[in-house]
């Protein structure tokens, strides 16, 4: 019999209608975590989803762009760029026809602090899928023509970043605030660390990096514990069991204060904050929620109000909280036209100032928990979305209960407990902005 189709067009379609039917799953918290051990000593967490043949395999490896040397910075960017450019004797065409015949994808990212790989595949894919991730992962091919090539469009990144006012904000941030640790530094290298980049800059980047001893990973969809374990050490096992030594704890060196980088542009950019609490820190979801109220809750924030509501300074305004492996900062960003900048910076300083002071209201207690914890559930939504949420708690060093425990975690913070909180984090005295433009009426303190 002739077929109708050929199989790539059927695994396209097989895959895209697997998208739709987890995009179509109701949302869920509840879930069952398997945690699973390989007989190579591999860690995993696992939710088996068996009504569609479909799987989300997440893997981070820690210690990402931090890990470059000084004098090679943007080599691992560089390296993680390269990863389905080919392998072997595959070159990154053939590799990219080879990942669309088996209706599968994959993406590489680079963090200051990890090294991300998500694949997604269809069950009967599995093993030519893996063989494909594992080639990108343990042999990767790093040929000359592809290094050029990935070398050109970070070049390009880079030029563009140079007219870019955010980016300028937060490498001048990052610059005066940790000294000579990595995180001073942009993950993406400078022209010239990037020009200088070998070929062995990057195989060394890659072995550096990719190591048994740092990944974590999450698996949801239609697999076993069995069949999980068996891809895992097919997967990973060729790795080097340890990487290169990860960086220190970074020193946060800005004191508050002002500076102002001079660009020409009718609206400047400020980038504000100072030292944090740690994930790990028993007070961080207390801050996590205040935080909420204080500048991440979009329209209904507080900055929200004061900055933008009532006296239009801005389009928008945002606080967040900044927990990396080496440093923690909370932090806020906004822009604002360069005649009311000043305006714009003494109301956010008054308004950290009044937070420390006041802490939150009962209302605003009340009100963030019931948005917190209703939309906590909304987020389990598909296996990708799942699997990424389950990698995120390995590495924060939570527990699979957090999954069934967070919203009584939340619900449990008193008044007081947040407050005691709000005091001892928010000082509006060791509060620096950094300012992009060409602001009226600010001088660098």
């Amino acid at each position: 019999m002739t077929a109708l189709f050929n199989a790539p067009l059927v695994k396209t379609w097989a895959f895209a209608a697997a998208a739709l039917v987890m995009a179509a799953l109701p949302a869920r918290a509840e879930i069952e975590i398997q945690e699973v051990t390989t007989p190579g000593g591999i860690s995993a967490w696992l939710v088996e989803e068996p009504s569609i043949p479909f799987v989300a395999l997440e893997l981070r490896f820690k210690g990402g762009g931090s890990l470059d040397a000084p004098d090679k910075r943007g080599a691992t960017n560089l390296m993680v760029g390269l990863l389905e450019e080919g392998t072997g004797e595959m070159d990154a065409r053939a590799f990219a026809r080879e990942l669309e015949s088996l209706a599968a994808s994959f993406d590489y990212d680079t963090f200051d602090d990890t090294i991300s790989v998500s694949a997604k595949f269809l069950t009967d894919t599995t093993d030519a899928a893996m063989a494909l991730l594992r080639g990108s992962l343990v042999a990767p091919a790093f040929n000359q023509v592809a290094i050029d090539r990935v070398k050109a469009q970070v070049l390009s990144g880079l030029a563009s970043d140079l007219s870019d006012p955010d980016k300028i904000a937060g490498r001048t941030f990052d610059r005066l605030a940790f000294g000579d640790h990595p995180y001073a530094t942009s993950l993406d290298g400078t022209r010239d660390s990037v020009m200088a980049l070998s070929r062995e800059d990057i195989v060394a980047a890659h072995a550096a990096a990719f190591a048994r001893d740092r990944v974590y990973v999450s698996a949801v969809g239609d697999i076993s514990a069995e069949e999980l374990s068996a891809l895992l050490d097919e997967l990973l096992g060729d790795l080097p069991e340890t990487g290169a030594p990860l960086p220190g704890t970074a020193p946060f060196l800005l004191e508050g204060g002002l500076t102002v980088e001079p660009f020409d542009t009718p609206q400047s950019v400020v980038l504000f904050g100072h030292r944090g609490l740690e994930r790990d820190h028993p007070d961080f979801l207390a801050a996590y929620v205040i935080n909420e109220v204080f500048g991440g809750s979009g329209l209904t924030s507080r900055l929200m109000s004061e900055v933008r509501e009532k006296r239009g300074l801005t389009y928008g305004v945002y606080s967040y909280l900044v927990p990396k492996d080496h440093a923690a900062l909370v932090m806020g960003s906004v822009a604002s036209a360069n005649n009311r900048v000043a305006e714009t910076i003494a109301v956010i300083r008054e308004e950290w100032a009044k937070l420390g002071q006041d802490g939150l209201t009962a209302e605003e207690l009340a009100a963030a928990k019931t948005y917190l914890t209703g939309a906590y559930p909304l987020r389990f939504d598909g296996n990708g979305p799942i699997a990424n949420i389950l990698i995120g708690m390995q590495m924060d060093g939570l527990g699979p209960e957090y999954v069934t425990e967070r919203n009584a975690l939340v619900e449990a913070l008193t008044l007081d407990e947040v407050n005691r909180v709000a005091a001892e984090l928010y000082d509006p005295e060791a509060l620096h902005f950094v300012v992009v433009g060409q602001p009226e009426g600010l001088e660098t303190q």
